[in-house]
């Protein structure tokens, strides 16, 4: 039995997990096919899961906007697009995956699987947003909605029950005042599709390199590179 027929046999138990019955299975199985494992495995596979990852991406965008925009019927459109960039950023994502319990069936290659590529982030993210995609290709927009709500609908009474802060303004308060000039943003490297790159950002105080972030967006990541580096500095706490 090779890797995908071992995957196809385990179908029923991720729809389980999933609560949700493909009718087509082969979507399924796609949303886990990740690009090293295809470029491994061309004879096996046909493509991997970027396309409908791409397609995950914007649904996921839609359902979030819809929800935003419904409960929060004050909130301008600068601050709705900032809470939709952090509920659909890589780590919560991830963390929406994690949620699933189906992180290990993802196919990956030889080499990102000795670097351990089922833990990461970005792997998650990409694989979270291709199930969307593979959910809505397989039975629409309501469905796609429906499955989300039932597994999310908490976290995102979460989000929207905590003021969201802005990282950068709290950094750049505390260097102006400890260092008499604001912190520094670099890209250190940009990772993934065009379609669907990663930013990843270091923030630099008083010239010394302290916090590190991910984001799908420049600014995504400068917030979380702030973050990281508040926690790092003992400002906030890091947990």
């Amino acid at each position: 039995m090779n890797q995908i027929e071992d995957l196809l046999s385990k179908v029923p138990e991720i729809e389980q997990k999933l609560n949700y019955c493909f009718s087509n299975k082969h979507l399924l199985v796609l949303a886990f096919v990740h690009r090293s494992f295809f470029n491994e495995h061309r004879g096996l596979v046909e493509q991997h899961n970027e396309r409908i990852e791409f397609l995950g991406d914007s649904v996921l965008g839609l359902i979030i906007s819809d929800y935003l925009y419904a409960h929060l019927p004050n909130e301008p459109e600068g601050y709705l697009s900032h809470l939709r960039s952090h509920i659909v950023e890589a780590g919560s994502c991830a963390h929406f995956l994690n949620q699933l319990g189906i992180a290990e069936y993802v196919l990956l290659g030889k080499g990102e699987r000795m670097n351990d590529g089922r833990g990461r982030e970005t792997i998650l993210a990409d694989l979270f947003e291709a199930l969307i995609g593979a959910v809505y290709l397989d039975s629409g927009m309501v469905a796609a909605k429906e499955f989300f709500f039932m597994h999310f609908s908490e976290k995102l009474k979460e989000h929207l029950s905590k003021p969201l802060r802005n990282w950068k303004a709290e950094l750049q308060d505390y260097s102006q005042k400890k260092h008499q000039k604001p912190p520094f943003y670099k890209i250190q490297k940009e990772t993934g599709p065009d379609h669907s790159k990663i930013f990843h950002v270091i923030a630099a105080v008083d010239d010394v390199d302290i916090g590190e972030g991910t984001g799908s967006s420049k600014k995504e990541a400068e917030q979380a590179a702030a973050e990281d580096a508040l926690k790092k500095l003992g400002v906030i706490s890091g947990h």
